[in-house]
């Protein structure tokens, strides 16, 4: 593009990161804004606690498989083309699946939001990332992204309470419609139009199809494990195919002229690092959500819409933190703030992990939860600066595609993992009883919240290997100068 779009973006640069924050909202939104409609939801199609479980994972394992390809996507064929493409698919699948019929349905149009969102997110960071300079200007404009995306997660459980409480479980996907369509047209107001910076336009479609498939088959094997034990039939091929998927995909991406997810980039310590991080604490993060809100309706007997205000501590903690993070990265650097946030987060998941039957929120989930906050509204601006500082400007799709997919990939498996544990805890607490007779309903109860125990006590564990990681591998960059730079405006 060429000088005359300096101006534009000096006017309009603020309202184009509003309306890029705003669509990344959406996606945020609707991973956790399906939690609190689970209940009612299994009530409608008489779905057991595995088929709940792939309401979340099929959304966030087709986000997480095709994110890398909406990345590219982005860098080949224009970042708002992407954008404008993703966003027209997850507003009508959103509709799809507030119309949903059955349990298969929701899962299929679920993973569709999925694939829809891995092109939205990366396109939208993208654009972030080549309209301010890397240093302060990025840091502040990260700083309103990362807000957004951490705390879109806990907004989204309390507009669920709400919704699902005086509307029904379908208007949490009916909503997305009229917010998409106030995306669509305002992007083809604001956002500059942006064609390719890669000179190859090829896309490695193998290589999606072998990474999502594999991820899918893993995920589909670690959670059916507890229920069948590894030796059946049904889990063991699952994990073998996922070896052999994951395995093509690997020895694909080291032949392919134009692969997916050039293994060059691991060399940049800081995104192999900051990647590394994400996978770690999205496995523990993914779990509080849906565990929480399972423990607030299912034992404590809340509400949808009390446990959606109960869950606005986590948004309030985020805020307080992540609007003075520019400052104080600033001032140490993003390294110290990814070695001390992981610490809270670990924190916060081990004080969860001590819940009683009996419980209440004050006393014993809140100290926890703001320790979770306060972590997470350090960790995700953070994160996002390491994982993007030092890429080019024409891999900015990649760079971005591989954070979400770091996130998403880990918190599948992660969820996948700790219902697993969780499941065997429940099981095992049962069958210590020694009952003649069928458990009674405070049995049940007490059997769940020692799965939670166990699922929290292995999930506390990953943030100290989050914060080990940053300590060994993050690397302190110093800030680029702007005339290193050339004008963000010429750059889309």
């Amino acid at each position: 593009m060429t000088h005359s779009n300096v101006k534009p973006k000096s006017t309009n640069h603020w309202l184009i990161l509003i309306l890029l924050a705003l669509a990344q909202f959406m996606v945020v939104l609707d991973i956790s804004i399906v939690n609190l409609a689970l209940p009612s939801i299994q009530h409608s199609f008489h779905l057991n606690n595995a088929g709940l479980q792939w309401i979340v994972t099929a959304y966030a394992l087709a986000f997480g498989g095709f994110l890398l390809l909406g990345g590219r996507s982005a860098d080949y064929f224009g970042r708002r083309r992407t954008f404008l493409a993703g966003i027209v698919v997850f507003s009508l699948a959103s509709l799809a699946t507030g119309l949903s019929q059955d349990g298969s349905m929701i899962i299929i149009t679920r993973a569709i939001q999925g694939l829809a969102a891995a092109y939205m997110s990366p396109a939208a960071l993208s654009i972030v990332l080549v309209t301010y300079r890397e240093g302060q200007e990025r840091n502040v404009a990260l700083s309103v992204w990362g807000a957004v995306a951490s705390g879109g997660a806990a907004i989204g459980v309390l507009l669920g309470g709400i919704i699902t409480q005086y509307l029904t479980w379908r208007w949490n996907f009916f909503i997305n419609l009229p917010i998409g369509i106030l995306v669509i047209l305002a992007s083809l107001k604001l956002l500059p139009r942006h064609e390719s910076e890669a000179e190859r336009k090829s896309l490695d479609l193998s290589g999606a199809v072998a990474s999502t498939g594999g991820l899918m088959a893993l995920v589909y094997s670690l959670t059916e494990a507890p229920t069948y034990g590894w030796s059946d039939p049904r889990v063991y091929l699952s994990l073998i195919i996922s070896i052999l998927l994951l395995s093509f995909f690997i020895a694909n991406e080291y032949r392919s002229k134009a692969p997916l997810m050039p293994l060059r980039i691991f060399k940049i310590r800081n995104v192999s690092g900051a990647d590394g991080l994400m996978v770690l604490l999205s496995a523990g993060l993914f779990s509080v959500f849906f565990y929480c809100t399972l423990y607030m309706q299912n034992i404590l007997r809340y509400s949808p819409v009390k446990t959606g205000l109960d869950f606005l501590l986590i948004p309030i903690c985020i805020a307080i933190i992540a609007v003075n993070i520019p400052r104080l990265i600033k001032l140490i650097g993003h390294k110290p703030i990814l070695i001390i946030s992981p610490l809270l987060v670990s924190g916060g998941l081990y004080w969860l992990s001590h819940i009683p039957v009996t419980g209440s929120f004050w006393s014993n989930m809140a100290p926890g939860l703001v320790l979770m906050g306060f972590g997470m509204g350090g960790l995700f601006v953070s994160v996002t600066i390491a994982a993007t500082s030092g890429v080019p400007h024409h891999e900015a799709g990649l760079a971005s595609g591989l954070l979400n997919t770091s996130q998403q990939v880990g918190g599948a498996i992660g969820l996948a993992v700790l219902t697993g544990i969780l499941t065997s805890g429940a099981k095992s607490y049962i069958n210590n009883l020694h009952l003649k007779a069928a458990p009674s309903a405070y049995d049940l109860s007490a059997a769940t919240v020692h799965g939670f125990h166990n699922g929290f006590l292995v999930a506390w564990t990953f943030g100290i290997a989050a914060s080990l990681l940053a300590i060994f591998v993050i690397r302190i960059q110093k800030d680029k100068t702007a005339a290193s730079h050339a004008s963000p405006a010429t750059q889309l």
